[in-house]
């Protein structure tokens, strides 16, 4: 299992100001990637503040568990099989991976746990400042929404290199919005 510390400036933008962005750094490759998220029916995990997800990128499916902290958040992330993941997919059976036996450290009962919904990211990632630039079109749920985040060591610097990047493309957007597993299940309550 490997733990990370995720800090990340982020905001939701329009379609014009996505193509934008896009048209700026067009010689950056892009991908698919496809996040599952997982609760259980009566949302324990998110009672908690609790994020759980497999994403599958390039037939390797990663199951990641995003905890809050003061800045950011903890990243706990298993590799698990295709076999696994269609373990829990088609049977509701929970991978029995080190990120299992945390979840039972925290009294969550994993046996209730299941893929709820998911949501689809055409990404592009540049190595930007310092930092991780990534600008994604995400869909889920009938809806389409473009994000623009920038990963860095620090909130304060994350959020000023992004905002400057925004504005110098006169794309005036707070900064904060929901995350992908948040607005994803809360698509699912429409």
């Amino acid at each position: 299992m490997s733990n990370a510390i995720e800090i990340e400036a982020k905001a939701l933008v329009s379609q014009e100001d996505y193509r934008t962005l896009v048209h700026l750094f067009k010689d950056a490759s892009r991908y698919r990637q496809t996040n599952y998220y997982i609760d259980s029916e009566d949302g324990i995990l998110a009672k908690e503040g609790i994020a759980l997800r497999i994403r599958e990128k390039n037939g390797i499916y990663e199951l990641t568990l995003k905890t809050p902290l003061s800045h950011g958040l903890l990243e706990k992330t298993n590799i698990i099989s295709m076999n696994e993941f269609a373990m829990l997919r088609d049977f509701n059976d929970f991978p029995q991976a080190d990120l299992a036996r945390f979840l039972k450290m925290l009294d969550i009962d994993v046996s209730k746990l299941k893929i709820l919904t998911s949501l689809t990211t055409e990404r592009i990632d540049i190595d930007y400042l310092g930092g991780l630039l990534s600008i994604d079109r995400n869909t889920y749920s009938g809806i389409t929404d473009y994000e623009v985040e920038f990963e860095y060591n620090n909130m304060g610097e994350a959020e000023r290199i992004l905002g400057a990047l925004l504005k110098e493309n006169n794309i005036d957007v707070p900064l904060s919005c929901a995350s992908k597993s948040h607005r994803a299940m809360a698509a699912l309550r429409k």
